[in-house]
């Protein structure tokens, strides 16, 4: 039979990040593909322990259907935390519980925009995120990033250009691929902007609690003035992708359609990975947690930063991220970025993700590859970094 799919899904492709991750099945490959949290980073005799409870005090709860706005104790949690950090006004805003922040982005794409809508996103970004936003046929338009995030002139023209723009989707800590961090001018820029073209500002924010370096700088969310910011976060890498936990954050009537919109798509989010969250962070150290995890990943990133700094032909160029998960090299220009990843897993056998798997448009040109540092061991990291710096000064020294 000849399968016709639906225009939503008929241009979507397999993410490059999964190709690539099937080289990893040979044992012999050393892998700096993936974005897992490290494995010692998971806080397993908390979540064993907190899980038999679970199941000796509510089991019933635990395994029944729960409200589509989220178990309502995490919620308020929730709520009262980023109240306090400025990221939260209970008179105006409400909070959902979604299965990971990727569904908000599905979500706050599915609520707010048509086919043919423009949606601006950074260039690169996160390719999850921007299969969701291509799924509804947006008009997805990019904006290349400097060292202090996307470019506000660039910005500007992309508004100028789409006065249809309903969103401005952005990761402004620590950014998925690059492992940049938009400076709080550049917040400030983004924001103005927004108001002037009145557009809505989608933050993701997954990787901020994992700042090891640096000075912590103010959400887009915590200056939000007029309800056009939705902010995104998540437990995936502070306590468990697994459990498929995050929340959204945003005026109430967004919310409520969200909610909606919810209903047709999963229910619900799965209360066990909720009340596991919820007696988490009532039962364990939440901020001496988060410093653990800090420390973990600074020691991982700086391992591989002073790796490379020793080994890599000096015509390589890479970010020095302030936390998160991933750095962001760059060969020189007019080189076979694609040719360089296929030949260090085929040849030497340590996986990269190209940058063109985080384009907006394949034919967008990228000399550039995105490293993990909190997946591999710390002697994957030595060794895995050694025979790829062999690679970078065979190929350009």
């Amino acid at each position: 039979m000849n399968y016709v799919f639906s225009e939503k899904v008929s241009h979507l492709q397999a993410s490059a990040i999964r190709e690539i991750l099937k080289f990893t099945a040979d044992p012999e490959v050393i892998s700096f593909a993936a974005g897992n949290p490290a494995p010692e980073a998971f806080p397993v005799d908390a979540v064993r322990q907190i899980t038999q409870e679970l199941m000796a005090e509510e089991p019933i709860s635990v395994l029944q259907y729960g409200i589509t706005e989220g178990y309502t104790p995490l919620r308020d949690l929730m709520k009262a935390r980023m109240q306090a950090a400025g990221n939260f006004k209970p008179e105006t805003e409400d909070l959902i519980i979604t299965s990971g922040a990727q569904q908000v982005m599905e979500l706050a794409c599915k609520s707010l925009c048509d086919p043919g809508d423009t949606l601006i996103a950074e260039a690169p970004s996160f390719i999850g995120s921007l299969n969701a936003f291509k799924s509804y046929n947006v008009n997805l338009v990019g904006v290349p990033l400097d060292d202090e995030g996307m470019i506000p002139e660039q910005l500007e023209a992309a508004l100028k250009a789409n006065p249809n723009t309903k969103l401005i989707y952005i990761i402004p800590n620590f950014q998925n691929p690059t492992g940049k961090t938009t400076s709080l001018r550049r917040r400030r820029e983004l924001y103005a902007l927004a108001q002037k073209y009145d557009t809505i500002i989608l933050e993701d924010n997954p990787y901020g609690d994992l700042r090891f370096a640096g000075e912590d700088v103010p959400t887009i969310k915590s200056m939000d003035t007029d309800g056009r910011v939705i902010y995104a976060g998540s437990f995936s890498k502070v306590l468990s992708p697994g459990i498929r936990v995050g929340y959204a954050i945003a005026p109430a009537e967004v919310v409520s359609k969200m909610v909606v919109c919810k209903q047709v798509s999963d229910v619900q989010t799965n209360n066990f990975g909720q009340m596991l969250a919820y007696r988490f962070m009532q039962k364990v150290d939440f901020d001496a947690h988060l410093a653990g995890l800090r420390a973990i990943y600074r020691q991982k990133a700086e391992r591989m930063m002073r790796g490379m700094e020793e080994t890599f032909s000096k015509k390589i160029a890479f970010t020095r991220p302030e936390g998160g998960l991933f750095l962001w090299c760059t060969l020189p220009d007019g080189c076979d970025m694609m040719g360089f990843c296929k030949r260090a897993v085929a040849e030497y056998k340590i996986a990269v993700v190209p940058g063109s798997a985080f384009m907006i448009s394949e034919d967008d040109v990228t000399y550039s590859f995105r490293m993990n540092y909190s997946t591999p061991t710390d002697e994957a990291i030595d060794k895995g970094v050694e025979i790829l710096g062999r690679l970078t000064r065979d190929m350009f020294d």
